[in-house]
């Protein structure tokens, strides 16, 4: 009987079955929630990487310095960060989670944020299957550095170019009805003389600075016509004739227009000759029919607009003005680009140019960083 039963090979098909089943629950478990945990890291990724864009975007246009927990950049990073719900729930992050580590040139220019959804925040992912196999929960952890890092390239830029700010000597502090003095009447060297200080010694640089909380966010300049016979003053522009073309209707096209090309620091640029003043007019009121309601409001220090941003807020280079009233007492007129800065139109005043000087976002073009002291700020992923 017993060596019957030793041979019989009924019931068998049961140990397959049950065998079977075992392998289908497992790779259930592998369909199902390793599908669903990928779905989830994914989603927590998404959730950290708006946060650091967000965080980075607080730096260049709120403030620069202010990087504390209530401050604009941690509460932009935390917001972004929330407004991104992994499997229909918020992830967990807060202000201790957002911080600002250096660049690799050791510039504060970073911004990482971390998310979770893990045990440790009660909010863990519960699993599907892997209860069945003593993982009833799983956690997920993403985290995302953005950086608004210096820049020192743009597009779409505007046919003006203007001098950059100077440490004035002759009748201090500098303001925009003052003249960048070398030489006397006579042609002699002034003691002393104006400085200038480019953006490539960002701790003495003279020119205007991007920090939303600084001196020069939101100073009103009014953009006069230049006379290269003359000394130039803080609010004289020159319309510039950006390539490929020349003349007066290429000028004018390109104030309300998107110039294609990419203007860099440290590129020469050559002046537009003869008067264009009515270019410069209508040019400016067609830029401003493209957003009509948009406004500088005081109380906030912010640009107003529907649009964002306003297609108002544009940006134009400004030279070194050392190197051009160099080269005007030799007889020559070269601009060279000195630094990028964003400014919002605000009105005509006669056949001047009402305007505000507000931040900007750039690109980086080069082998190396783009100078410490540039204006724009280029805001992207880089971990």
């Amino acid at each position: 009987m017993l060596s019957k039963l030793l041979h019989d090979e009924r019931g068998m098909s049961f140990v397959y079955v049950g065998l079977g089943f075992m392998g289908l629950l497992a790779a259930t478990t592998l369909a199902i929630d390793v599908g669903f945990f990928m779905t989830a890291r994914s989603q927590a990724q998404n959730a950290a990487d708006a946060g650091a864009l967000a965080g980075a975007v607080g730096l260049v246009f709120d403030s620069y310095t202010d990087r504390s927990p209530s401050g604009p950049a941690v509460q932009s990073a935390l917001a972004a960060a929330r407004g991104n719900s992994v499997m229909a729930q918020t992830v967990s992050v807060d202000a201790p989670d957002v911080t600002f580590p250096n660049d690799p040139q050791g510039l504060p220019n970073w911004v990482r944020v971390e998310v979770f959804r893990t045990s440790s925040r009660s909010n863990a992912l519960t699993t599907v299957m892997g209860g069945f196999f003593g993982v009833p929960k799983a956690d997920v952890i993403a985290d995302a550095t953005a950086e608004a890092a210096p820049a020192n390239a743009a597009t779409c830029m505007k046919p003006w170019a203007v001098p950059d700010k100077w440490l004035e000597k002759q009748d201090p502090p500098w303001d925009d009805e003052d003249t960048f003095d070398l030489y006397d009447k006579k042609n002699k060297p002034l003691n002393p003389q104006d400085v200038y200080v480019p953006a490539a010694d960002p701790q003495n640089y003279t020119g205007y600075k991007s920090d939303p909380a600084g001196p020069d966010y939101g100073r009103e300049i009014l953009l006069k016509a230049g006379n290269p016979n003359l000394a130039i003053s803080a609010s004289h522009f020159f319309p510039i004739a950006l390539p490929p073309n020349t003349g007066a209707s290429w000028y004018e096209e390109n104030i309300p227009g998107c110039w294609p090309g990419v203007m860099e620091m440290g590129n020469e640029i050559p002046v537009e000759p003869g008067n264009m003043t009515g270019p410069t007019v209508q040019g400016v009121e067609d830029l401003i029919a493209k957003d009509p309601g948009a406004q500088w409001d005081q109380a906030t220090r912010r640009v107003i607009s529907s649009f964002h941003p306003s297609p108002r807020i544009i940006v134009i280079p400004v030279f070194d003005p050392a190197v051009y009233e160099e080269s005007r007492q030799h007889g020559r007129q070269t601009i060279q680009v000195a630094n990028l800065v964003g400014f919002f139109i605000e009105d005509l005043d006669g056949n001047s140019v009402k305007g505000r000087i507000v931040p900007m976002t750039g690109l980086i073009r080069g082998n190396g960083p783009a100078p410490g002291g540039a204006f724009l700020r280029a805001i992207r992923l880089v971990q």
